[in-house]
Order: C-alpha cells, then structure tokens, then sequence
C-alpha cells in the first residue's frame, strides 16, 4: 500500500524505481499494491540527458530494506526495470 515517508517511522528507505512517466508509476504502484507491500511514492527533481540537460521530475518509489528484494522481484515480473545504486547521482 502507498503510504507518506512518515509512515515509516524514520526508518532508512531503499529506492527501488524512478518513474519517469506517469503512466509507468499508475501501473508501478497497481503491481506494488497487488502484492500488498508498502511503499511511498515522492516526486524529486532529476537531471536527464547528455547533449541538451534539463530538470524533470519523476515519481521515486521508496520501500522498507527488508522488502527490497521482493519488490524488485515484483517489479522485473511486471516488466519495470528496478533501480540499481551505481554510485551517480539519480
């Protein structure tokens, strides 16, 4: 289920999907929901392209560290391509 970041008490939150587009994060978090994990979704700014930069904004979706792995295997399942931590800035 969808919940505020203060839902989570402070605890340390793991990102696991950008949502670039609207659409991919409605179907994210249908596929997050079917499988009854909780997650929060927070709008932040990102940079995107190489040649022509410019700032966007995209959906990050947060989870809980032990729920890491299951939502990343709920997300390949569904097709989404999980967030991997490569040390650069998102």
């Amino acid at each position: 289920m969808r919940h505020e970041p203060d839902f989570f008490g402070g605890q340390e939150l793991v990102l696991v999907y950008v949502a670039k587009r609207l659409r991919d994060a409605l179907a994210l978090e249908k596929a997050l929901d079917a499988d009854a994990l909780d997650y929060a979704v927070v709008p932040t700014q990102y940079t995107s392209g190489a040649l022509f930069r410019s700032q966007r904004v995209g959906a990050f979706f947060y989870v809980i560290p032990q729920d890491g792995d299951r939502a990343r295997e709920v997300m390949r399942a569904r097709g989404f391509k999980p967030y991997v931590n490569t040390g650069e800035a998102v």
